[in-house]
């Protein structure tokens, strides 16, 4: 079984057919998957989709994009839906200085609240870190180990994923792992610890590299799952076995 950390099937782009997605996803034995939430309405989708679908679970959370957004009520809104009993983690949260569409000031507050946020509830976090690395540790380090989770499409150095291991977050791969020209992140998944590594497609963006051009879906799983057992010179089944035991681990699911 693989689990995929992370897709947003309540995307508009999944509405006519939805249900084929998670089927095609299942047959290839994509049985789990974890959709994360980035804005309210993004959240209460998850939710939604998770109570109707076994397998699925569902993160609320405030995507740095829409950080403008964020205040008091959004955060009590996020407390109330985290009750949920498929809500798994506070995500995605954290810092984007590629796109900049909310200030960084905007961001770096609503991230340091959600962070509160899951250690008040005991929740692990989804960390969206994009060319933000020094500002990313740093937030993360007022924390110590007070906070888990999970560092979502690393893009980071070996050296920052080596720090975050070390602090207990995990290091998820998604489509990028899969380019020719990844060397960075080749190196980085050839030597992470196994215990630390989680797989993710970030559906329906960053599609594998022998399905590039196409809406990335959870069933395209299976060729992350394939370049990080080659390039580790492990068995898919080993990888299958050891990346589904971390994300119950990471997530705390049964």
């Amino acid at each position: 079984m693989l689990v995929d950390t992370h897709a947003h099937l309540q995307w508009g782009s999944f509405d006519k057919d939805r249900k084929g997605v998670i089927n095609r996803a299942r047959k290839v034995d994509v049985k789990c998957i974890v959709n994360i939430g980035f804005d309210i309405k993004g959240s209460i989708e998850a939710i939604e989709l998770a109570e109707r679908h076994k397998g699925l679970y569902a993160t609320v959370g405030i995507h740095p994009h829409n950080a403008s957004q964020f205040n008091e009520n959004i955060l009590d809104k996020l407390r109330k839906l985290s009750e949920n009993p498929k809500v798994i983690a506070i995500g995605e949260i954290g810092l984007d200085y590629y796109r900049n569409l909310s200030s960084r000031k905007a961001q770096k507050e609503a991230f340091e609240a959600q962070l509160l946020l899951a250690e008040e509830l005991d929740l692990p976090v989804v960390i969206h870190d994009r060319e933000a690395h020094k500002d990313t540790l740093e937030t993360l380090s007022k924390f110590k180990r007070k906070i888990r989770g999970i560092m979502h499409c690393f893009s980071g150095s070996k050296e920052m994923a080596e720090q975050c291991a070390k602090s207990g977050f995990y290091i998820s791969f998604a489509g990028p792992v899969t380019f020719p020209n990844a060397r960075k992140l080749h190196e980085i998944a050839k030597k992470i610890d196994a215990n630390k590594i989680l797989l993710e497609t970030d559906s329906p963006w960053l599609a594998p590299q022998d399905m590039r051009g196409e809406r990335n879906e959870p069933a395209f799983l299976i060729f992350i799952a394939k370049k990080i057992a080659e390039l580790r010179r492990i068995s898919m089944s080993g990888l299958a076995e050891a990346t589904t035991e971390n994300a119950k681990n990471a997530f705390q699911l049964s």
